[in-house]
């Protein structure tokens, strides 16, 4: 299996590398640190789609330049502001 070339599918491929940890910890427990990992994941992978020039943009360009970062970015800080704001529940 060959490593992909671009780095565009390289930042890709970490992002889904994160987001797995985070589902991974939703499903063990602790949920909070979880969601809080994946919307992290969308933040960083906002933030190197703003970065990484087109031609290497690979898997992590999915329209425009700008469309990419907001969308990823608004899903990326909502995910963390809803997993800090939920309160506790008490059994």
């Amino acid at each position: 299996m060959r490593a992909p070339r671009s780095r565009g599918s390289q930042l890709y491929l970490l992002q889904l590398l994160i987001v797995l940890v985070g589902l991974v910890l939703v499903v063990a427990g602790p949920w909070r640190p979880g969601i809080v990992a994946i919307g992290m994941a969308f933040v960083i992978g906002a933030l190197a789609r703003s970065v990484v020039p087109v031609d290497h943009t690979g898997m992590l360009r999915v329209r425009g330049k700008v469309f990419d970062m907001i969308w990823m970015s608004i899903l990326g800080v909502a995910l963390i502001v809803l997993a800090l704001i939920i309160p506790n529940q008490v059994r």
